[in-house]
């Protein structure tokens, strides 16, 4: 091979490269969005010398794919096909210290509004304990679980000789927008895989402050348990009917629908799997409450896989198995009921 021949195959390759790297920032935009139109804006440019780009007539300078890929987070392994050992996570709050908690659920809620922007999504959930958005159904369990993050969890000093009182400690601000990330949520069509130890964690938090006298009296305990019971109580009805919906919704407000599986056996990890037209990604936790999100596709095909294989080996709840359902749920209150002991 001579060496024109040889530039000629490198331009070549060169183009197709770029052209692979436009067809990964399409696919990390929502799909009523013009890709033109967006990166017009961001960089600057004109229509013409945009298209020129996409087409590969242009070449893209390093400064323009680094600040696109910043912009976007897209891989350079995933640009180039680098097929190595690497995976790479997007880290929402990487650079943040102590994100006030209004700001993490926040991210949350932008997040679901993402995956709502496109025509056709789905997301898997592979349940360790139960999901953060469904603490925010109802307002006491929702304060006593955010009094709980920040007095225990992130050992806030300001609350060191606190105790529980809803009416001092309602979180108005943080529970509407609680309440804005579950109907976003409702929205994600879902199969959900819980089993026995989902409720554990609440359980024992309620016990932990039973015992450690840090409820202000027994009528505040009180409060928080019939919310969780609440709680478990509407997450059952959802099941029984195989949708999503708010508290006191009827039939015609009921959001996208929801597969519940239970397995006995297998104890999950907080991960989502999300599907977004054609588009896979996964959002693994850490750190207890901390997300991050790799569209990895290799990542993301083990990921689906392990969980279809799960769900192959569980029982379906909802909309089915009525009587699998209740003893389930029947198990969950028997435990809610013991903390009033």
């Amino acid at each position: 091979m001579d060496t024109n021949q040889s530039q000629q195959l490198n331009i070549k390759e060169a183009i197709g490269i770029q052209q692979q790297f436009f067809a990964l920032l399409k696919n990390s935009m929502p799909s009523h969005v013009s890709m033109a139109d967006e990166l017009s804006e961001k960089m600057g440019l004109s229509y013409d010398s945009i298209y020129r780009r996409i087409r590969g007539e242009k070449a893209l300078s390093m400064l323009e794919l680094k600040m696109l890929c910043q912009q976007y987070n897209i891989s350079l392994d995933q640009v180039f096909d680098i097929q190595n050992s690497t995976v790479v996570f997007n880290v929402p709050d990487i650079n943040t210290d102590n994100l006030p908690f209004q700001d993490y659920l926040k991210g949350l809620v932008n997040g679901f509004k993402h995956i709502n922007s496109y025509a056709h999504k789905k997301m898997r959930y592979l349940c360790k304990d139960m999901s953060l958005w469904q603490f925010f159904l109802f307002p006491e369990l929702s304060a006593f679980k955010l009094f709980f993050w920040i007095k225990t969890i992130q050992n806030d000093t300001t609350f060191n000789k606190a105790k529980f009182c809803f009416e001092k400690y309602g979180f108005d601000e943080i529970f509407a927008i609680g309440q804005q990330l579950i109907r976003e949520y409702n929205q994600i069509p879902s199969i959900e895989l819980w089993n026995i130890e989902c409720t554990n964690s609440t359980i024992k938090q309620i016990e932990y402050y039973r015992d450690a006298g840090l409820f202000e009296n027994r009528k505040e305990m009180i409060l928080v348990i019939d919310s969780f019971w609440n709680t478990i109580d509407h997450i059952q009805l959802q099941a029984e009917k195989g949708f999503k919906f708010m508290p006191g919704d009827t039939e015609v407000r009921y959001k996208a629908p929801q597969q519940f599986y239970i397995n006995e056996v297998i104890l999950g990890n907080n991960t989502m799997m999300i599907e977004s037209d054609e588009i896979k990604e996964t959002w693994a936790t850490y750190n207890v409450m901390n997300y991050m999100i790799t569209k990895d596709p290799r990542y993301s095909k083990r990921a689906f896989a392990s969980f279809d294989n799960l769900v192959s080996r569980s029982t379906l709840i909802s909309n089915a198995s009525e009587k699998e359902r209740n003893r389930y749920f029947n198990l969950v209150k028997d435990k809610i009921n013991l903390l009033k002991a």
